[in-house]
């Protein structure tokens, strides 16, 4: 049995799409629906059992899974809204439960592969490597994915089973609807162009010209493909960045989704008074320890990704 948490979600849901394509359908999907619309994103997807994830954490710490085999977890829950203030909450979700199910994995010997972010690395000042020197949390969301990564530095030298952490970019892809404001902004170009045949950028800003603000996008097929390299190589464990490795700029995602819409152009607007400051206006990830870890099956070009992605959006609603 597979165990993936956050598997309603976003990313959750595509590594489920992926280990289904790999004959796999014995999955634990862990997840708090809500009032959300996520619950969609399980429709095509084939799995044993779903829990809400205090009923799970509960069986858990029972003792109810101490003696089936599981061949790996997933663990991508948690709350990821960078506006959530309540610092207790965001550690009791993120911080004390990852905990908790980290330790179930070593104690089992149970590869464990979770979700980190590159929030950690703030504004990005002090580079994008996997190193103390550049980190630096500017939120509560991303100091309770910073503070994660640190417990794991320290167990990971007593540890006899996989450990990986993948601090992920800015990721895009089928499944992310559920998302609303939060979703990427290929999906927000994408909807704006349809509506309106406008999609808007923010105008000059931290030295760059307007729309020319950059970020590491990476389609969430890549990641899935990150993730399940880690599983077929269990003598790897540590903490590695998820990104292409090159920053793009927004006018360049404009410029993918215009041409695979046949239509639109770009409206720049006064960059927000409230974000000047809190601002992420270049995001890169150093690929090297990925690459130095062994994976070479690259990463879909932005222009390819962007074409798949929104005739999905137009034939299936941006559902897998």
């Amino acid at each position: 049995m597979f165990i993936v948490t956050g598997g309603a979600g976003f990313i959750g849901s595509n590594l489920v799409k992926g280990l289904n394509e790999r004959g796999q359908d014995d999955i634990l999907i862990v997840d708090n629906l809500g009032s959300s619309m996520k619950f969609k994103n399980l429709n095509s997807l084939r799995y044993r059992d779903f829990l809400h994830k205090d009923d799970f954490l509960t069986r858990l710490e029972s003792g109810e899974y101490g003696h089936e085999r599981i061949e790996g977890i997933f663990h991508n829950g948690a709350c990821s809204a960078t506006t959530e203030s309540d610092g207790n909450y965001m550690m009791r979700n993120n911080y004390e439960y990852s905990k908790t199910l980290l330790h179930f994995a070593i104690d089992r010997k149970i590869p464990f592969i979770y979700a980190s972010s590159a929030s950690v690395y703030g504004n990005g000042e002090n580079g994008f490597c996997e190193t103390e020197e550049c980190e630096k949390a500017l939120n509560v969301y991303a100091f309770s994915k910073l503070q994660f990564d640190r417990y794991v530095r320290r167990v990971l030298p007593q540890a006899t089973s996989q450990i990986v952490g993948l601090r992920y970019f800015n990721v895009f892809g089928p499944n992310e609807v559920h998302k609303g404001r939060m979703a990427s902004t290929l999906f927000h170009f994408y909807n704006q162009i349809s509506e309106s045949g406008i999609a808007r950028l923010f105008g000059e800003y931290g030295g760059y010209g307007p729309g020319e603000q950059r970020r590491d996008f990476i389609y969430v097929k890549d990641v899935v493909n990150v993730n399940l390299f880690f599983l077929e190589n269990l003598s790897t464990s540590g903490i590695f960045n998820c990104g292409t490795g090159h920053a793009r700029s927004f006018n360049d995602v404009v410029h993918a989704v215009a041409k695979a819409c046949d239509k639109g152009t770009i409206e720049y607007i006064p960059f927000p008074d409230d974000l000047k400051g809190k601002y992420q206006s270049y995001t890169q990830a150093d690929a090297g320890n990925l690459l130095r870890a062994g994976y070479r099956d690259g990463f879909t070009s932005l222009e390819t990704a962007a074409a798949e992605y929104i005739d999905c959006l137009k034939q299936q609603g941006g559902l897998l």
